[in-house]
Order: structure tokens, then sequence, then C-alpha cells
């Protein structure tokens, strides 16, 4: 295959195991999350310092414990270097929790500093530091926005296999 050509795909798969890293959390699809992570990566987000297969396992038991999650990776850069990768991007995470009886929402913005490996014609992260650069809580004001008068879906997921789901 043409190298060019052959890099444009390696740089479209790291940048699919970017994305899918948010949306396997946000529908708390355990799976999907594995394989975006290599077993024995080192991942340090400072809260936890650990291997890939610990840490999907941290992280998915603490998505869990909220009804709605929501993660945005965005001006994502890739550099392919053979069978390894460097990645950087920004990311927007948001949560709510219960506090004292009423949904906050945190949201957090930060990069994620990633790189790469493709085994066995598979890319996944290898490695992973998350750097955060703000935060900010608010109130939840989807109750005010979806009403009877303007009615929206709203997801309530607590736990994998909603029914909207769609592995892609």
């Amino acid at each position: 295959m043409d190298p060019a050509l052959q890099e444009l795909l390696d740089k479209r798969a790291c940048e699919e195991v970017i994305l899918r890293y948010g949306r396997t959390q946000d529908w708390l699809d355990d799976y999907g999350q594995n394989d975006c992570f290599w077993p024995d990566a080192d991942v340090d987000y400072g809260f936890f310092k650990g291997t890939g297969e610990a840490f999907v396992k941290t992280v998915m038991e603490h998505e869990r414990s909220v009804p709605r999650r929501w993660h945005l990776c965005t001006s994502i850069m890739v550099k392919v270097d053979g069978l390894k990768a460097k990645a950087e991007c920004y990311g927007i995470a948001v949560g709510a929790r219960d506090v004292d009886g009423k949904l906050q929402s945190n949201m957090y913005g930060g990069r994620y500093l990633d790189e790469l490996e493709k085994r066995f014609g598979v890319w996944r992260i290898s490695k992973r530091t998350y750097i955060l650069d703000w935060s900010h809580q608010f109130p939840d004001a989807i109750a005010d926005t979806a009403g009877e008068d303007f009615p929206l879906h709203v997801l309530d997921i607590r736990d994998g296999g909603h029914p909207m789901y769609r592995r892609l």
C-alpha cells in the first residue's frame, strides 16, 4: 500500500480510538471502553495511576455513579511513526450528580496526551496522561429546559445496554 495512504488510515484509526473513549463511557459500554486501552497501558489521571485494565474498571465504576455524563474530544492531532503514534486533544466532560436531592453538574476542560500502539493490526492507547485545565460547577437545568411545552429526549443511563445505544 502507498505509505501516505497507510499513514492516513492509521491516523484515522487513532482518532476513532480517542473518540470511542468518550462515547463508550457515556453509554456505559465496558467492552467498548476496554477496546480503547491496551491492558498494560500506562494511565495517569492524577487521581488514578495504573494500567489500562485497572483504569477501565475504576472509571466505569465512577461513571455508573452518576445518572448522566457527556464527553467531547476535539482538535485531535496525531503523529504516526510506524506501529506507534503520539496524539493530543482537548476534552470537555460534564457529569451530573446528586447533591442534597438536586442534580449538580460539573464540567471539566482538559487535554489528553496519548501514545498509541498498533498490535495485531489494532490501534489502542498504550499511554495516557490527562491534564485538567479548568472546571466549573452549575445547577443541572435539564428539568427546566425539557418541559411539557418543549419536550426533548433526555437519557438516564445508569447501566450498560441502553436500548438507544448502537454499536458503531
